[in-house]
C-alpha cells in the first residue's frame, strides 16, 4: 500500500448545519452537493461530509457504541484488483477486516479494515474518479 492518503470522511449529526460551517463559516467550496453527502476537493485530497448513521450502516459498524469514532480515511484504490490487494495485505498484518471488499450503491467496490487501534480505512475504488 502506498503511502498516502485520499479521503477524510466526517461522519456528522446534521448535514445542513455541517455544510454550512464549512462552506458559508470558513468559505470551503464544495466540488460535489449530492443528496447525503458533500465533497470538498483539498490539495490533493478529499474531505467529506456524511450523516454519522449513514456512515456507520456503510461500514457495518454501531454509529453509537466504541467501535466506531464518528469518522473514516479513504484510500483510493485505482483498480477492484487493488481494492483486494490491500484488503489481502491488511488482513496479513493483522489488520481486522470490518466489511469485506464488494460492489457497493453508489458503483464502486470497497471495503473496510480497522488499523490496530480500531481507526476505520475504507479502501475503494471509484471509477468515476481519476
Amino acid at each position: 500500500m502506498e503511502q498516502r492518503l485520499s479521503v477524510i470522511t466526517f461522519g456528522v449529526n446534521s448535514l445542513e448545519d455541517s455544510l454550512k460551517f464549512y462552506r458559508d463559516g470558513l468559505g470551503w467550496q464544495a466540488q460535489t452537493e449530492n443528496e447525503g453527502i458533500v465533497f470538498f476537493q483539498l490539495n490533493g485530497m478529499i474531505f467529506a461530509l456524511f450523516p454519522k448513521d449513514d456512515l456507520a450502516k456503510d461500514a457495518t459498524v454501531d454509529p453509537n457504541g466504541s467501535g466506531f469514532p464518528g469518522f473514516t480515511v479513504a484510500y483510493c484504490a485505482r483498480s477492484e484488483k487493488e481494492v483486494d490487494e490491500i484488503m489481502t495485505k491488511a488482513k496479513s498484518i493483522s489488520a481486522k477486516i470490518v466489511k469485506p471488499a464488494e460492489k457497493v450503491f453508489w458503483g464502486g467496490y470497497s471495503g473496510y479494515f480497522a488499523d490496530p487501534d480500531g481507526y476505520l480505512w475504507e479502501v475503494a475504488f471509484n471509477p468515476f474518479w481519476k
